[in-house]
Protein backbone atom coordinates (compact mmCIF):
# COMPACT_ATOMS: atom_id res chain seq x y z
CA UNK A 1 0.00 0.00 0.00
CA UNK A 2 2.91 2.37 0.58
CA UNK A 3 4.16 2.43 -3.05
CA UNK A 4 0.94 3.96 -4.45
CA UNK A 5 1.05 6.59 -1.68
CA UNK A 6 4.62 7.54 -2.59
CA UNK A 7 3.61 7.72 -6.24
CA UNK A 8 0.63 9.96 -5.38
CA UNK A 9 2.78 12.23 -3.23
CA UNK A 10 5.44 12.48 -5.92
CA UNK A 11 2.79 13.23 -8.57
CA UNK A 12 1.20 15.88 -6.32
CA UNK A 13 4.59 17.48 -5.66
CA UNK A 14 5.40 17.49 -9.40
CA UNK A 15 2.02 19.05 -10.25
CA UNK A 16 2.44 21.68 -7.55
CA UNK A 17 5.95 22.52 -8.77
CA UNK A 18 4.69 22.80 -12.34
CA UNK A 19 1.85 25.07 -11.23
CA UNK A 20 4.25 27.32 -9.32
CA UNK A 21 6.62 27.47 -12.29
CA UNK A 22 3.72 28.34 -14.59
CA UNK A 23 2.58 31.14 -12.26
CA UNK A 24 6.11 32.55 -12.06
CA UNK A 25 6.49 32.43 -15.84
CA UNK A 26 3.08 34.02 -16.35
CA UNK A 27 3.83 36.77 -13.85
CA UNK A 28 7.22 37.37 -15.44
CA UNK A 29 5.68 37.57 -18.92
CA UNK A 30 2.97 39.94 -17.69
CA UNK A 31 5.57 42.14 -16.02
CA UNK A 32 7.69 42.16 -19.17
CA UNK A 33 4.68 43.09 -21.29
CA UNK A 34 4.13 46.16 -19.16
CA UNK A 35 7.60 47.53 -19.88
CA UNK A 36 6.09 49.06 -23.04
CA UNK A 37 2.89 51.06 -23.37
CA UNK A 38 1.42 51.10 -26.87
CA UNK A 39 -0.66 54.19 -27.63
CA UNK A 40 -2.82 54.79 -30.69
CA UNK A 41 -3.36 58.27 -32.13
CA UNK A 42 -6.26 59.37 -34.33
CA UNK A 43 -5.25 60.41 -37.86
CA UNK A 44 -6.03 64.14 -37.51
CA UNK A 45 -2.93 64.85 -39.60
CA UNK A 46 -0.56 62.61 -41.55
CA UNK A 47 1.07 59.90 -39.43
CA UNK A 48 4.49 61.49 -38.98
CA UNK A 49 3.02 64.92 -38.28
CA UNK A 50 0.72 63.44 -35.65
CA UNK A 51 3.62 61.69 -33.92
CA UNK A 52 5.74 64.84 -34.06
CA UNK A 53 2.94 67.03 -32.65
CA UNK A 54 2.47 64.54 -29.80
CA UNK A 55 6.20 64.01 -29.20
CA UNK A 56 6.54 66.01 -25.98
CA UNK A 57 3.46 64.42 -24.43
CA UNK A 58 4.80 60.96 -25.28
CA UNK A 59 8.20 61.86 -23.79
CA UNK A 60 6.56 63.13 -20.58
CA UNK A 61 4.43 59.99 -20.40
CA UNK A 62 7.59 57.88 -20.66
CA UNK A 63 9.37 59.84 -17.96
CA UNK A 64 6.47 59.78 -15.51
CA UNK A 65 5.44 56.14 -15.98
CA UNK A 66 8.92 54.71 -16.39
CA UNK A 67 7.65 52.76 -19.39
CA UNK A 68 8.65 52.89 -23.03
CA UNK A 69 5.79 54.48 -24.95
CA UNK A 70 5.32 53.28 -28.51
CA UNK A 71 3.02 55.48 -30.66
CA UNK A 72 0.92 54.13 -33.52
CA UNK A 73 -1.07 56.17 -36.05
CA UNK A 74 -3.52 54.34 -38.30
CA UNK A 75 -4.69 55.59 -41.68
CA UNK A 76 -8.23 55.94 -40.35
CA UNK A 77 -10.30 55.66 -37.17
CA UNK A 78 -11.19 52.03 -37.78
CA UNK A 79 -7.51 51.10 -37.81
CA UNK A 80 -7.19 52.27 -34.18
CA UNK A 81 -10.41 50.53 -33.16
CA UNK A 82 -9.28 47.25 -34.75
CA UNK A 83 -5.90 47.50 -32.98
CA UNK A 84 -7.67 48.01 -29.64
CA UNK A 85 -9.99 45.09 -30.28
CA UNK A 86 -7.01 42.86 -31.17
CA UNK A 87 -5.22 44.03 -27.98
CA UNK A 88 -2.34 45.45 -29.98
CA UNK A 89 -2.83 48.80 -28.21
CA UNK A 90 -3.05 49.54 -24.48
CA UNK A 91 -4.23 53.14 -24.69
CA UNK A 92 -5.58 55.27 -27.52
CA UNK A 93 -6.58 58.85 -28.26
CA UNK A 94 -9.90 58.69 -30.10
CA UNK A 95 -12.47 61.09 -31.46
CA UNK A 96 -15.81 61.22 -29.58
CA UNK A 97 -17.70 59.15 -32.13
CA UNK A 98 -14.87 56.73 -32.82
CA UNK A 99 -14.77 56.16 -29.03
CA UNK A 100 -18.49 55.38 -28.91
CA UNK A 101 -17.98 53.03 -31.85
CA UNK A 102 -14.96 51.40 -30.15
CA UNK A 103 -16.90 50.97 -26.88
CA UNK A 104 -19.60 49.08 -28.77
CA UNK A 105 -17.22 46.55 -30.35
CA UNK A 106 -14.11 46.45 -28.15
CA UNK A 107 -13.62 46.17 -24.39
CA UNK A 108 -12.48 49.78 -23.84
CA UNK A 109 -13.51 52.78 -21.75
CA UNK A 110 -12.80 56.52 -21.75
CA UNK A 111 -10.84 57.70 -18.73
CA UNK A 112 -9.31 61.11 -19.46
CA UNK A 113 -9.62 64.23 -21.63
CA UNK A 114 -7.15 67.01 -22.39
CA UNK A 115 -7.69 70.48 -20.98
CA UNK A 116 -5.80 73.28 -22.71
CA UNK A 117 -4.85 76.69 -21.39
CA UNK A 118 -6.34 78.27 -24.51
CA UNK A 119 -9.88 77.01 -24.03
CA UNK A 120 -9.89 75.97 -20.38
CA UNK A 121 -12.57 73.39 -21.17
CA UNK A 122 -12.93 69.88 -22.50
CA UNK A 123 -15.31 70.47 -25.42
CA UNK A 124 -15.08 71.75 -28.99
CA UNK A 125 -17.33 72.48 -31.97
CA UNK A 126 -17.83 71.45 -35.58
CA UNK A 127 -17.78 74.10 -38.29
CA UNK A 128 -18.88 74.17 -41.91
CA UNK A 129 -16.45 76.37 -43.81
CA UNK A 130 -16.52 77.83 -47.33
CA UNK A 131 -14.29 80.13 -49.36
CA UNK A 132 -15.19 83.78 -48.86
CA UNK A 133 -15.37 84.31 -52.62
CA UNK A 134 -17.78 81.37 -53.10
CA UNK A 135 -20.94 83.41 -52.68
CA UNK A 136 -22.15 80.93 -50.03
CA UNK A 137 -23.36 82.74 -46.92
CA UNK A 138 -25.63 80.20 -45.23
CA UNK A 139 -26.51 76.52 -45.03
CA UNK A 140 -29.23 77.15 -47.62
CA UNK A 141 -26.52 78.44 -49.95
CA UNK A 142 -24.78 75.03 -49.84
CA UNK A 143 -27.49 73.52 -52.05
CA UNK A 144 -26.06 72.03 -55.24
CA UNK A 145 -22.43 72.49 -54.15
CA UNK A 146 -19.67 69.94 -53.49
CA UNK A 147 -18.86 69.02 -49.91
CA UNK A 148 -16.13 67.25 -47.91
CA UNK A 149 -16.65 65.28 -44.74
CA UNK A 150 -13.59 63.91 -42.91
CA UNK A 151 -14.27 60.27 -42.05
CA UNK A 152 -17.48 58.29 -41.49
CA UNK A 153 -16.48 57.88 -37.81
CA UNK A 154 -15.50 61.52 -37.22
CA UNK A 155 -17.72 63.41 -34.76
CA UNK A 156 -16.95 66.97 -35.86
CA UNK A 157 -16.02 66.02 -39.41
CA UNK A 158 -19.16 64.01 -40.19
CA UNK A 159 -21.70 62.93 -37.58
CA UNK A 160 -22.46 66.22 -35.80
CA UNK A 161 -22.64 68.36 -38.96
CA UNK A 162 -24.73 65.73 -40.71
CA UNK A 163 -27.09 65.57 -37.74
CA UNK A 164 -27.20 69.37 -37.57
CA UNK A 165 -28.16 69.61 -41.23
CA UNK A 166 -30.91 67.01 -40.80
CA UNK A 167 -32.29 68.76 -37.71
CA UNK A 168 -32.37 72.01 -39.71
CA UNK A 169 -34.53 70.29 -42.31
CA UNK A 170 -31.91 69.41 -44.94
CA UNK A 171 -31.16 65.99 -46.37
CA UNK A 172 -27.36 65.85 -46.91
CA UNK A 173 -27.86 63.23 -49.64
CA UNK A 174 -29.89 65.74 -51.64
CA UNK A 175 -28.37 69.03 -50.47
CA UNK A 176 -24.96 68.53 -52.09
CA UNK A 177 -24.11 67.76 -55.71
CA UNK A 178 -21.18 65.56 -54.59
CA UNK A 179 -19.82 64.40 -51.24
CA UNK A 180 -16.30 63.10 -50.52
CA UNK A 181 -14.49 61.87 -47.42
CA UNK A 182 -11.08 63.54 -47.29
CA UNK A 183 -9.51 61.39 -44.55
CA UNK A 184 -8.41 64.27 -42.28
CA UNK A 185 -9.51 67.73 -41.15
CA UNK A 186 -6.39 69.27 -42.69
CA UNK A 187 -7.15 67.67 -46.04
CA UNK A 188 -10.72 69.00 -45.93
CA UNK A 189 -9.54 72.54 -45.23
CA UNK A 190 -7.02 72.41 -48.06
CA UNK A 191 -9.65 70.97 -50.40
CA UNK A 192 -11.84 74.04 -49.78
CA UNK A 193 -8.93 76.50 -50.00
CA UNK A 194 -7.71 74.92 -53.26
CA UNK A 195 -11.24 74.83 -54.77
CA UNK A 196 -11.38 71.04 -54.89
CA UNK A 197 -14.69 71.23 -53.00
CA UNK A 198 -16.96 74.15 -52.16
CA UNK A 199 -17.43 73.47 -48.44
CA UNK A 200 -16.31 71.16 -45.66
CA UNK A 201 -17.06 70.18 -42.06
CA UNK A 202 -14.09 70.42 -39.68
CA UNK A 203 -13.22 70.81 -36.00
CA UNK A 204 -13.01 74.44 -34.83
CA UNK A 205 -9.63 73.96 -33.17
CA UNK A 206 -8.06 72.49 -36.32
CA UNK A 207 -9.42 75.39 -38.36
CA UNK A 208 -7.92 77.86 -35.85
CA UNK A 209 -4.63 75.94 -35.80
CA UNK A 210 -4.34 76.00 -39.61
CA UNK A 211 -4.73 79.79 -39.57
CA UNK A 212 -2.26 80.17 -36.70
CA UNK A 213 0.32 78.07 -38.57
CA UNK A 214 -0.14 80.09 -41.74
CA UNK A 215 -1.56 77.14 -43.68
CA UNK A 216 -4.68 79.24 -44.32
CA UNK A 217 -5.25 82.97 -44.35
CA UNK A 218 -7.83 84.49 -42.01
CA UNK A 219 -9.53 86.22 -44.95
CA UNK A 220 -9.59 83.08 -47.11
CA UNK A 221 -12.46 81.09 -45.58
CA UNK A 222 -15.64 81.85 -43.66
CA UNK A 223 -17.91 79.84 -41.34
CA UNK A 224 -21.56 79.28 -42.30
CA UNK A 225 -22.58 76.82 -39.55
CA UNK A 226 -21.42 76.02 -36.01
CA UNK A 227 -22.46 73.06 -33.87
CA UNK A 228 -23.23 72.94 -30.17
CA UNK A 229 -20.48 71.67 -27.85
CA UNK A 230 -19.03 68.23 -28.60
CA UNK A 231 -17.31 66.37 -25.73
CA UNK A 232 -13.55 66.41 -26.17
CA UNK A 233 -11.68 63.53 -27.77
CA UNK A 234 -10.93 61.05 -24.96
CA UNK A 235 -8.01 58.96 -23.94
CA UNK A 236 -9.24 55.38 -23.64
CA UNK A 237 -7.75 52.20 -22.32
CA UNK A 238 -8.54 48.52 -22.55
CA UNK A 239 -10.63 47.49 -19.58
CA UNK A 240 -8.35 44.48 -18.98
CA UNK A 241 -5.20 46.63 -18.71
CA UNK A 242 -3.28 46.06 -15.46
CA UNK A 243 -4.84 48.32 -12.76
CA UNK A 244 -1.37 49.41 -11.65
CA UNK A 245 -0.59 50.53 -15.21
CA UNK A 246 -3.94 52.36 -15.40
CA UNK A 247 -3.13 54.25 -12.22
CA UNK A 248 0.34 55.18 -13.51
CA UNK A 249 -0.98 56.40 -16.86
CA UNK A 250 -3.87 58.43 -15.41
CA UNK A 251 -1.58 60.09 -12.85
CA UNK A 252 1.05 60.87 -15.48
CA UNK A 253 -1.45 62.42 -17.90
CA UNK A 254 -2.91 64.62 -15.14
CA UNK A 255 0.59 66.00 -14.49
CA UNK A 256 1.51 66.77 -18.10
CA UNK A 257 1.32 70.54 -18.51
CA UNK A 258 2.88 73.35 -20.55
CA UNK A 259 3.59 71.15 -23.57
CA UNK A 260 1.82 71.31 -26.97
CA UNK A 261 -0.83 68.72 -27.76
CA UNK A 262 -1.50 68.54 -31.48
CA UNK A 263 -3.94 71.20 -32.66
CA UNK A 264 -5.28 71.88 -29.16
CA UNK A 265 -2.50 74.18 -27.98
CA UNK A 266 -0.69 74.08 -24.64
CA UNK A 267 -1.81 71.39 -22.25
CA UNK A 268 -3.02 72.08 -18.75
CA UNK A 269 -3.19 68.40 -17.85
CA UNK A 270 -5.75 65.70 -18.55
CA UNK A 271 -8.84 65.51 -16.37
CA UNK A 272 -10.91 62.39 -15.61
CA UNK A 273 -13.92 61.57 -17.76
CA UNK A 274 -16.42 58.72 -17.97
CA UNK A 275 -18.28 56.77 -20.61
CA UNK A 276 -21.50 58.65 -19.73
CA UNK A 277 -20.00 61.93 -20.99
CA UNK A 278 -20.38 60.55 -24.52
CA UNK A 279 -24.11 59.82 -24.34
CA UNK A 280 -24.68 63.01 -26.37
CA UNK A 281 -22.71 61.35 -29.15
CA UNK A 282 -24.85 58.23 -28.88
CA UNK A 283 -27.95 60.45 -29.08
CA UNK A 284 -26.59 61.99 -32.27
CA UNK A 285 -26.10 58.52 -33.71
CA UNK A 286 -29.76 57.81 -32.93
CA UNK A 287 -30.86 60.97 -34.77
CA UNK A 288 -28.97 59.64 -37.79
CA UNK A 289 -30.44 56.16 -37.22
CA UNK A 290 -27.00 54.60 -37.10
CA UNK A 291 -26.40 51.06 -35.92
CA UNK A 292 -23.00 51.37 -34.26
CA UNK A 293 -22.16 47.68 -34.48
CA UNK A 294 -23.01 47.55 -38.18
CA UNK A 295 -20.35 50.19 -38.83
CA UNK A 296 -17.55 47.76 -37.93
Amino acid sequence: MKAPLRFTARRSFTAAAAAITLCVLTATAAHAAQDTLTIGLIPAEDSQAMIESSKQVIEQLQQQTGMKVKPFVATDYNGIIEALRAKKLDVAYLGPFSYVLAASVADVEAFSVAVTKKSGKSAYKSLIVVRKDSGINSVEGLKGHTFAFVDPSSASGHLFPKSGLEQAGYDPAKLFSRVVFSGSHDASLLAVANKKVDAAAVADRIYASAIAKGQLRQDELSVVWTSSDIPESPMVWRKDLDPAVKEKVARALANIKDVPWGDQGMLNGFQPTTDAAYNVVRDTAKVLKLDLRSMK
